[in-house]
Formats: structure tokens, sequence, C-alpha cells
């Protein structure tokens, strides 16, 4: 029995705080937080406090005891549980936390319980992760025999009992993208400027270093002990340093308190702390899911950790080791892991040997996600579905193909995955707007393939479409060529046939009529022959414009209507293709009414489906029908949305036409001298290897630039033309871009506020030309002799001078003074 003189101690201690250490330290953030839980403390007895290692929990609750302790008239009381390993000596641990001294060896939580039960206070139950089973009991005894205790718990993991509110705690909140790195907008930013101040007085959060430091505490996962880590090594490395060194991070965060508990000295002591306390199978899961560089699905986890997983994958939720599911862009529920956990899972893993075995897996995961999800990009009525889903799996799939790319393993077997791996995801680089950024890692990819394989040829037929969109026929020609003579006349047949049909209008851009006919005429055979509709309507598609370049334009209406009928409800990127090509030869019969209906509605496709590159080619097409209706404010709204669209996917070749576009435009609204220049810039020598429109081989009349561009000559004289011409002449094809989206603005000011180009001395004058003419600060110092940090010098200076932060608004800034 609790005797008396027991029960007087806690009398006697009524009121205030008891056991809480001094706070030394300033508490950052998480205002609401704390009113949230401290909300939470007045309607449920029972309130636990959950989240991963060096989150924070322990201040935390703190905080939220010094908030409400004036509500228990006994006051609030700390009962630290972490030094704590026999689940049976928790009653006792609680109890003389609280003052009393002995307790029955017998129902020891039945007798603390009855010695609470005449008082009114907060129990603060910290660190219950290692003896949860016992914390849960005594918290269910208490519950039931002291009506007017509450409990506070924090752990890595809920007590699961009746009665229980839970608080799961979240990083502290990272900088926005519109404001990197404000104090004000950022508990994590806040938070390490104030730690780094003590370590380094010194310290600023400037200019300079807030940038860094938004990184760094991103890395960081926005955990308030690795935060408070590293702004300890402030001083000696710098913020620059400490983020260049941040994946060693279990190293270079070693040496916190020496006054603070051992699992808090270091990051790797926090995380191990977690680790041990899970059994051997959720070990071997947490180790094994470590390798998903992102969010990651239950699937997922049983194709790398092995089947079964998913009770280990809960569990490590309810461990606070993994963050709850949230839905994907495709709906799907993904668990996510911090970076802090991957990274020290990543050296548990290959500490272990089962590094290469679960890379992997998780290859064969990724090859067998991307594979279906082709099918159903493929299968029209999936496509934005299969999109989204690829869209949630990015992370995992670039990361499978680097493995895939680097391992080496045996001969031919990584190298199928990497070759398969990136042809199935070309469809979605593609309609993404990222195939041409893809590029180097689609060819090392084809280049493991054996050659004449599926793969390769699959490979290549992308390659080849990437040549096309940059603007290399002859690189293109060969890629198709090289496919073509590999399947000769084997399958598989869709893929030959589709090779064709690229061919073809490879060469019809070449000027080579008859053997682009050729090609898409046997494509149309194969396809059919083949039962394949979605290749016969492109190979349709194309035979449409042979046979309009070759002047048979009803036939080409008619090829090209029933290329577009065959196409809808399948492979949409086909169909929306089918839609432009039949906009393309409606517009060259004259027909412009049927032409804006087709346009429009494969253009909303486009934007349905997220498809950029249909967007941009749709888009072109868009101008050129607001030029012939004459809605010239159309057309310059929609000539914009093409060309940041065509940069936005490093299409070069829809570049290159939309300028073109833009010299029509300015032709047609009385602005001879910026026609004359844009067309210039088109045919600037360093651009001859583009053909389609340019080609001189083409028809007369298939692209009619030269009369308005003779028409504008005449209008200038001799004089301006030529001013004009050198001036297009000597822009490249990013400052050619940056003038016409400058010429389509609806406010074609340059953004500077402060003084412009007339404020700038000669030298500065000469430097933002050479920016505007897309040279690299190397460069510039090299054509000056003089050294590159001069440049950059300099560059601060006009910065400050003009307000133009970027060097695209230096380029614009250029180009509105005539200086280009």
């Amino acid at each position: 029995m609790v005797t008396a003189v027991e029960r007087s101690a806690v009398i006697d201690a009524a009121g205030g705080m008891h056991g809480f250490p001094a706070a030394l330290t300033s508490f950052v953030g998480r205002a609401a937080v704390v009113d949230e839980i401290a909300g939470q403390l007045g309607q449920y007895r029972l309130v636990t406090v959950t989240g991963p290692g060096g989150a924070g929990k322990t201040r935390l609750a703190g905080e939220v005891a010094r908030q409400v302790a004036c509500r228990f008239a006994d006051g609030v009381w700390l009962a630290e549980l972490a030094a704590v390993q026999d689940p049976a000596q928790v009653p006792a641990a609680v109890a003389a936390a609280l003052g009393i001294r002995e307790l029955p060896a017998v129902a020891a939580a039945d007798a603390l319980a009855h010695a609470l039960a005449r008082r009114q206070l907060l129990l603060v139950l910290d660190n219950c992760e290692q003896v949860i089973g016992a914390a849960a009991e005594l918290c269910g005894r208490l519950l039931l025999g002291a009506d007017d205790v509450r409990v506070l718990a924090t752990s890595r993991e809920a007590l699961r009992i009746a009665g229980e509110a839970r608080y799961r705690l979240g990083p502290l909140t990272l900088p926005g993208p519109d404001s990197p790195a404000d104090p004000g907008g950022s508990e994590a930013v806040a938070l390490f400027a104030d730690r780094a101040r003590r370590a380094d007085m010194s310290f600023a959060l400037d200019g300079e270093t807030a940038p860094i430091v938004a990184r760094l505490v991103a890395r960081l996962d926005g955990m308030p002990l690795a935060i408070e880590l590293a702004a300890a090594r402030v001083e000696a490395l710098g913020v620059a340093q400490l983020l260049g060194r941040i994946d060693d991070r279990f190293t270079l965060l070693a040496a916190g308190d020496r006054l603070a508990a051992d699992r808090q000295r270091s990051l790797a002591a926090t995380v191990e702390w977690s680790y041990r306390l899970l059994d051997e199978r959720e070990r071997q899961v947490f180790r094994a899911v470590s390798a998903f560089p992102g969010p990651f699905t239950l699937e997922g986890a049983e194709a790398v950790a092995g089947t079964g997983a998913t009770q280990a994958v809960l569990h490590l939720v309810d461990c606070s080791l993994l963050a709850p599911p949230r839905a994907g862009p495709d709906g799907r529920f993904r668990y996510v892991m911090l970076e802090t956990l991957r990274s020290y899972g990543a050296g548990l893993l290959a500490e272990a040997g089962e590094g290469q075995a679960v890379a992997g897996a998780l290859a064969g995961y990724a090859l067998r996600v991307a594979e279906d999800a082709m099918s159903g990009l493929t299968a029209g009525t999936g496509e934005v579905a299969a999109a989204r889903w690829l869209d949630a799996e990015d992370a995992t799939m670039h990361r499978a193909l680097d493995w895939a790319l680097e391992h080496d393993a045996a001969p031919g077997q990584d190298a199928a995955v990497a070759a398969r791996l990136a042809a199935a995801l070309a469809w979605w680089w593609q309609i993404r707007g990222r195939l041409a950024g893809q590029v180097p890692l689609l060819r090392a990819a084809v280049d493991r393939a054996a050659a004449g394989s599926d793969a390769w040829c699959a490979g290549h037929t992308w390659l080849g479409q990437a040549a096309m969109d940059s603007a290399d026929p002859v690189e293109a020609l060969r890629h198709f060529t090289g496919v073509r003579d590999a399947l000769g006349n084997r399958g598989p047949f869709p893929l030959l046939a589709r090779c064709l049909s690229d061919r073809s209008a490879t060469l019809l851009g070449m000027g080579r009529i008859a053997e682009a006919a050729g090609d898409a005429r046997r494509s149309v055979a194969l396809a059919r022959d083949g039962d394949h509709p979605a290749a016969e309507a492109l190979a349709l598609s194309v035979l449409s414009l042979v046979a309009c370049v070759g002047g048979d334009r009803v036939g080409a209406v008619q090829l090209a209507t029933q290329a577009e009928r065959m196409s809808a409800g399948l492979h949409g990127p086909t169909a929306r293709a089918c839609g432009h090509t039949l906009t393309t030869v409606l517009v060259e019969v004259g027909d412009v009414a049927a032409a804006e209906r087709t346009c429009a509605a494969a253009l909303a496709g486009a934007r349905d489906a997220g498809d950029l590159w249909s967007l941009g080619n749709l888009l072109e097409k868009m101008v050129v029908l607001d030029l012939a209706s004459g809605r010239y404010a159309d057309a310059a709204l929609h000539l914009r949305e093409a060309l940041q669209t065509a940069l936005r996917t490093g299409v070069r070749r829809k570049v290159l036409e939309n300028l073109d576009c833009c010299g029509y435009l300015c032709a047609r609204t009385g602005r001879s001298a910026e026609a004359v220049t844009v067309w210039a810039a088109v045919v600037a020598p360093e651009r001859e290897g583009f053909s389609a429109p340019l080609h001189p081989d083409l028809p007369e009349g298939w692209f009619q630039r030269q009369k308005p561009l003779r028409e504008a000559r005449q209008a200038l004289g001799p004089a301006q033309t030529q001013a004009a011409e050198e001036r297009g002449s000597a822009m490249n094809l990013a400052t050619a871009a940056e003038y016409v989206l400058m010429l389509t603005a609806t406010d074609p000011q340059p953004p500077a506020a402060a003084p412009g180009p007339e404020a700038l001395s000669p030298r500065e004058r000469e430097l933002i030309t050479l920016v505007a003419r897309g040279h690299t600060d190397a460069q510039i110092a090299g054509q000056l002799h003089i050294s590159v940090r001069t440049v950059s010098s300099h560059l601060d200076r006009i910065r400050d001078k003009t307000g133009c932060r970027r060097r695209a608004d230096l380029t614009r800034l250029a180009l509105s003074a005539g200086l280009v």
C-alpha cells in the first residue's frame, strides 16, 4: 500500500512544473503545433506524440507542458523512460519521478493509479518506445483509476490503447519555392539561423548563405536534431561545405551536446536507437525499402523485400520510420522514408551485403511497371492513368535505369534491362516533353543491347524521333535506316511499320519525295497485314503528307481523314498526330473551318493528357489558322505558348518553326524590320542543318515565305534590310527565341524597373551583348581577355543597375536596346 507520507509528497509538490530541465535554447517554430496538442489535452485524457528520432518530440512536450501547467492543480510531472530497459521497472520509474519512493512489487501500476486517484495533474511520459507495452499498460490503468490525471506521451510509435489520441509530429516547415530561405516562412531555416549564430557569432543569413541554407535544411528533412547538429559545424566548415558534404551526414553530424543522452549526441545514434527496436524481419524490410529513392507502394515494397513485407511496412509506419501513405498523382497510396533514414538504411544494406540483390529487384520492379504502363499508354483510354503512374514512379525509374546501366553483372543481363526499360519509358518521356533531355540515357541503354534485338530496334527508333525533334534529319535517317535493315521482314511488325512511317516523314522533310512515298506505302501494308490499326493510322497520316507535297491534295485529305477516323479511341499520341496531319492538309486545301475544328479537338486532347509534345505541334497549327483568319492577337498568344512549350521540351525543330511563324505574324502586322530579323535568325548559317520547312527542294507553294519576305524588304529599303538581316544572323537560337517572346508579349518592355541600358558603360553594354548572344562567362572572359571573376563582377554590377537578375532578363534588355 502507498503510505500517507508518500501521498503527502505528491500533495506538497502540487502545482507548477516538476522534473523538466531548464530550457537553455530558444524554442523555434511549431507554435501552432503546441496550441493544437494543448487543445487535444483539453479534450482527451491521453495524447501520444509520435515521430522519428530527432523530430523534437521531447522539446515539444516540454513547451506544451509549460503552456497547460496552469490547468492542473497538482502540476505537470515529467517521467523520462529512455533509460528504462526492463518493462517491469516502468511503474517504479514513474513513481520515482512523482516522488513516490516505494510501490508493491505486485500490481505496481494499480498502486500508482491509486496513489494518483485524488490528484489533478498532467503526467508527461517521454520516450516510451523501448518499453511500449509496459507504458501502454500503465496508461491504461491510470485512465481507469485516476480520473483527473491526464497523460502526454512521446514515442516513436503509438501506445495503441483505448482512449488514446495520436499526434504524428512532422518535420519543421521547409522553404517554399518563392521564398527559399525566409526564416519568417520556414521554421527549419529559422532554427538553423538561430543555432548557427550561437556557434558562430559572425554567421548571417544573407543573399549568399540563404539559398544554401534552404537546400541544406531540405536535405536534412527539416528534422530539428539534424539541423542543430549541422548548425554546430558552421564555424568549422561554413554552410557551403556543409551542403557539399551532407551525403556523408552520419560522419559529419556526430558531435552534439556532450551532456545530451547518448542517442541524441549524433544523428547516427538517433536513427540506430529506432533501428535496434525492430525485429530481424522488420530490419531486413527497412534496409530493402531504403533503396527506393522516393515514394513507394506496398507492391513495390514486396518486390524488393520479398513476399509478406506488408506487415513489416505497416509496423515501420507505426514506429515513425516511414511516413503514412499518401495518394500520389495516379491515386495509388505510397509510403515515404525521410532522406536521413534512407541514407542510414543504404549503409546498412551495403554492410549486410544485400545492396546488389535489392537493386536488381528494384530494377526488375521498375521494368514491370514501365512495361505495364507502356501498354496502358498505347491502349487509348488508359493513356492518362498510365502516364500518371509513371509520373509517380519517376524517381524509382531513374534510379533503376542508372543501376542497370552501371551494374557489371552477367553479360547481356542488365544490358537487356536497361534497353527495355528505356524503350518502355520513351513514350512517357515524349508526351511529358522530356525525350530530348533523356537522349544520353537512351543512347547509353541502346548501346548495351544486342544489335538487331527488339530492345535495340525500339531504342534506335526513339533516338531517330529525338533526332527529328532536334532538327537533325541526317541523324534521324541513320537511326531509322538501321532499324529497318535490322528488322528486315521479321517482327515485331508494329515497330517496323512505325519505323518506316518515321523514316518516310524524315525523307519527306529532306525533299526525297519518291523514297518517302515508298516507305509510307510499305508501312501501310505491314500494318494492315499485321492488323495493327494504330500503326496503320500513323502510316496513312504520313502518306497523306506525301500526297499533299506531290500535288494530290484531294487524295491527301482523304488519306488524312481516314487516318484520323481510324486513330479515334486508339493510342492518344497517335490520334493527336493524325489530327495534326489532317489539320495541315485541310489548311493546304483552304478548308480553314474544318481545320480549326480538327485542331481544336486534338489540342484539347493534348491538354487533357498533359502531352507537351503534341501540344507544341498543335499550337503551331493554331498560329497558322489564326493568321489565315486575321486573328493576330490570338496568333501572338498561341505562338508565345507554342514557343515556351518548345523551349521547355527542348524540341529544336519546333523552336525554329515557331520563329518562322513569328516572321509571318510580323509581316502581317506591318512590322517589316522584325519580320526580316526573325527570318534571318531562322536561316542563320549555324542552322543550315535544319531542312523542313526550309528545304529548297520542296515544291513551290508548300511553304510560302519568299513573297512576304520580299515585300518586307521592299518596305524597308536596302540599308534597313541589311541592318535587320545582320541583326537576325548574329542571334543564336536562344537569343532569337527570347526576341520572339518579347515580340509576342502583351507588355514587351524589359523587366528592369531600374535604369536601363543607357545607364551602362560601353564595356557593360558589350558584356550584355555577349550574354544575349549566348556566351558563357568563360567565353566572354576569353573574348575580352579578362578573368572569369572580372566578368562575374561586372555582371553583378549590371544586375544591380538594371534589376535584371537572370541571363534571360539581360538578353531581353540587350534586345530591347537594339544591342543585338
